[in-house]
């Protein structure tokens, strides 16, 4: 069972798949950051200066207060921003990954639509082409 165990984690598709795992989270930091520290702001900007994440609280049920002011009970609060800002992460990293696929399956179909070279005649298939082209003299 070793052995088997030891050849499965030895192929090369578990080993491309533990890469791609690690530079995917790697790589869903950057994006995060993108969306978080680039789009997001500019986006707000467009709005008018509202943070997605903040915007359209839902409250559900209000925070209870106790008798030295501090909260009993925390308020129940929809945040309808977060959920859009959540929505539009998702779609910003779909399209990177979306272009980031793209991209790879060009460069592949360039590595295949280059035909190799025609293997070079030997040197028997040589001397009949100059015999018959002799012969057609």
């Amino acid at each position: 069972m070793w052995k088997e165990f030891k050849e499965f984690i030895n192929k090369g598709n578990v080993m491309d798949l533990a890469v791609g795992v690690i530079i995917g989270g790697a790589f869903g930091k950057i994006v995060a950051s993108l969306v978080d520290n680039i789009i997001s702001p500019i986006l707000g900007l467009l709005l008018g200066g509202v943070q997605l994440d903040k915007a359209l609280p839902i409250t559900l049920k209000a925070a209870e207060m106790a008798a030295d002011g501090s909260v009993a009970t925390p308020a129940l609060v929809i945040m309808l921003g977060a959920f859009i800002q959540s929505i539009i992460d998702f779609l910003v990293i779909a399209f990177v990954i979306f272009l980031v696929v793209k991209g790879l399956n060009k460069m592949k179909k360039q590595e295949e639509a280059a035909p190799a070279a025609p293997p070079a005649p030997s040197a028997s298939e040589t001397l009949l082409t100059e015999i018959r082209d002799l012969l057609k003299k």
